[in-house]
């Protein structure tokens, strides 16, 4: 019955719309947008916009403010040029019937001319010259259309060489090698703990996005060696910009995709002084289930709603208020969960909402700060229930909440020198009131009850300082050091990080990176026991090095080899030869560690990643990438295990092909190692009737590989006064029997 459910589910999810409301009558549209200095953020007057296709351009006024009216619809690229600056280059520019495209740009100034050196064929891909390894950007487009990511901005990156793949339930990033723990995430200078409904508590991790992508303007994602204005995470970094609001009209969108039902308005308030972007979502599943008898009542419940307003006070002034609330909810019964061959059952509600204010300023001379403060608020309330006792097991009533600072200063001396400086600092006030019942652990012991009543506040603080150089005519440099303080262990921690990128010829550049890292651990982990205070922060050193070519102007390909050391992770002494922090891979969660943790796990990865990414400057795009990595971790005999992570090798190819503007074809296939598990003792699990692990196995069997190709197919219809996205998506199109885990 579950497996018919959810065919008949995936079947009406099939065909997915999303359509555009404007006002008057015409089968052309307009692209809007500004110019800034990518370094300095100063608009920029007299840029040169150019629609190459259309021989259309115009010039940016005195406010670096440009528009392009009466465009044809289609898709465009659309190229920016200013004499003394890169030339920059965006694809994908979707231009609808009656409706204004945003298109923003950032042009960084040229360095010295080299001699046989041609920049302009860089400028199909965003450079990042503080960061020149383990990056890569995502256009809006480019996320919305991904076969396979249902509109998850999560899922793009599951494609990616760098993250490791597991199954299809969950949209946890395993960072070379980490695990869902070590990932942050920033929306226009505020940070986000986490970006999907049903969040796992102490984790980055969940099944479903909680972000409409229709928001993002872009992605950038840094999977190792980020500069030191990024702290407290071992692994990656998701810095996402949302676009800003109809700053002329009216603007309105209703959608129904994966990611549930709603709608977008978009406009200017205020005498235009203001602009506004408004966004509300349901999920509409449960109503799937009561319409078609389906035959079970579990049917998760979740909504969504974000917001984005916008005050350019003047050409140095701007504030930005950014809102974004998810709510979820889910239950099971008894009789539910013997239907369904589930362990447990039980209610969960879900409350996760961040409200931040971010203030850009520039200064009068080659710089700009960007000042931040938000609150954040996770409410997780869950009781669970074993399916055949009825027994109580968990009762979570936990709120997490944290008050947040975050000040980052740019300032540029020289063309060739510049300096980035700033300020972190967060109060964190948690407080739990949670009962975990005595259970049978995973090698068959038993585990006394744990009862967590606590009110915790602390405080964590950092400073950091990044030196951008470029002292030679083909070197350019970043040396940065940061430091953070951690009140409820009393840590302080120091982290000197290091990049450099050298221009070998005319496309070819070697690129490296080296730092420490230093993350606190979860809160629900610490507050379990009072000598968790005693440890210390979990630790890891990068060393990447690289090599990017450009084959073509529009086509790039990147080598890089890397490797991780780990150092400092908890350890759980009554199950020494279990990684805890790889924990949330058979748990979903932190729970019953009340003896005292140690601070003596020690983990290690290394792998070297190919990737080939091409852009749409044409008719076709694709990205096809393959690495291969091994992911450690020490056990209490020294040994090294693999860690539940360890793919080994990933291979996936990812693309699509536009004929012209109405159609769009793309598929998505990805081909991975199965990771490691370790077996049952059968003879144990039948005489206590629950599955308990060799311990002396651990780790010792692998899954099947995995396997699975995505495809989708859109047609866009434009009207005189609407338009139409109609796409169909099939997942998993040659029905691969993917082991997500045995039981």
């Amino acid at each position: 019955m579950r497996k018919r459910t959810i065919f008949m589910i995936s079947i009406i999810m099939l065909i997915l719309i999303n359509i555009n409301l404007s006002a008057t009558e015409m089968k052309a549209g307009r692209i809007f947008g500004a110019i800034t200095d990518k370094d300095t953020k100063a608009s920029m007057a007299g840029v040169n916009v150019l629609i190459p296709m259309l021989e259309k351009g115009t010039l940016t006024d005195a406010k670096g403010h440009f528009i392009l009216e009466n465009i044809p619809v289609g898709s465009y690229t659309v190229h920016f040029q200013f004499i003394g600056y890169k030339p920059v280059s965006k694809t994908d520019v979707i231009v609808k019937s009656n409706r204004s495209t945003a298109l923003n740009a950032e042009l960084k100034i040229s360095p010295i001319v080299i001699e046989g050196i041609s920049v302009k064929n860089e400028e199909y891909f965003s450079e990042t010259q503080e960061q020149p390894t383990s990056v890569i950007n995502f256009s809006y487009e480019e996320i919305r259309r991904a076969p396979g990511s249902g509109g998850d901005v999560s899922r793009i990156m599951m494609g990616l060489p760098c993250v490791a793949k597991i199954n299809d339930q969950s949209n946890n990033l395993v960072v070379r090698g980490g695990s869902p723990v070590e990932n942050a995430f920033f929306i226009d200078n505020i940070e986000i703990p986490n970006i999907n409904h049903f969040p796992t508590q102490g984790s980055s991790g969940g099944p479903i996005g909680l972000l409409n992508v229709d928001f993002i303007q872009d992605v950038t994602f840094h999977s190792g060696g980020f500069s030191a204005i990024y702290g407290d995470r071992l692994s990656s970094v998701m810095a996402m910009t949302f676009r800003e609001g109809n700053p002329t009209e009216f603007d309105g969108q209703l959608d129904l995709n994966f990611g549930g039902f709603g709608g977008i308005m978009e406009g200017p308030l205020f005498k235009k002084k203001v602009k506004y972007l408004i966004s509300a979502r349901r999920s509409y599943i449960d109503f799937l289930v009561d319409t078609f008898e389906l035959g079970t009542d579990i049917a998760p419940v979740y909504g969504d709603l974000q917001g984005k307003l916008v005050y350019e006070i003047n050409l140095k002034h701007k504030i930005t208020a950014l809102a974004i609330c998810g709510d979820d909810h889910s239950s099971s019964t008894q009789e539910s969960a013997a239907e369904n061959q589930m362990q447990y059952f039980g209610n969960q509600d879900t409350y996760e909402n961040t409200f931040g204010l971010n203030w850009r300023m520039l200064w009068k001379k080659g710089g700009y700060s960007n000042t931040s403060f938000s609150y954040t608020a996770s409410k997780f309330i869950q009781e669970n229930y074993e399916a055949g006792t009825e027994e109580l097991l968990v009762e979570n009533n936990s709120l997490e909440q944290s008050f947040k600072l975050r000040n980052v200063n740019y300032f540029r001396l020289h063309e060739k020198y510049s300096f980035e400086f700033g300020i972190e600092a967060k109060h964190l006030i948690d407080a739990y009131d949670n009962f975990y019942a005595e259970y049978v652990d995973a090698f068959g012991d038993t585990v006394a009850a744990l009862v967590l009543y606590d009110d915790i506040a602390s405080l964590k603080a950092g400073i950091f300082v990044n030196y951008i150089s470029t002292p030679m005519r083909n070197l350019s440099t970043t040396l940065g050091i940061r430091a953070d303080y951690f009140s409820y262990n009393e840590n302080i921690n120091i982290s000197p990080r290091f990049s450099c990128s050298y221009q070998l010829a005319d496309k070819t550049k070697l690129n490296g990176s080296t730092g420490i890292f230093y993350q606190n651990l979860p809160s629900i982990l610490l507050a379990q026991n009072e000598e968790n205070k005693n440890l210390k922060d979990t630790k890891a050193i990068h060393y990447i090095l690289g090599l990017e070519h450009l084959l073509t102007k529009d086509t790039k390909f990147t080598l890089e080899v890397y490797q991780k050391d780990y150092s400092n992770f908890p350890l759980d002494p009554t199950q020494p030869d279990l990684f805890l922090i790889d924990e949330l891979y058979y748990r979903y969660g932190y729970f019953s560690h009340h003896g005292q943790l140690t601070d003596n796990g020690e983990a290690q990865t290394r792998g070297i990643e190919v990737m080939l990414q091409k852009k749409l400057a044409e008719d076709y795009y694709g990205l096809m990438s393959g690495t291969y990595f091994r992911s450690q971790y020490k056990d209490s005999d020294e040994n090294w295990q693999e860690r539940v992570y360890d793919n080994r090798f990933i291979f996936s190819v990812e693309g699509g092909y536009k004929p012209n503007y109405k159609w769009e074809f793309s598929l998505r296939w990805i081909y991975a190692g199965g990771v490691p598990y370790t077996p049952f003792d059968t003879v144990a699990s039948q005489q206590m009737n629950i599955g308990i692990l060799d311990e002396n196995r651990i780790n010792d069997e692998r899954y099947p590989d995995y396997h699975s190709l995505n495809i989708r197919f859109d047609r866009r219809f434009h009207f005189n006064r609407s338009n139409l996205v109609l796409y169909i998506s099939v997942w998993n199109v040659y029905n691969q029997k993917n082991v997500a885990t045995y039981y």
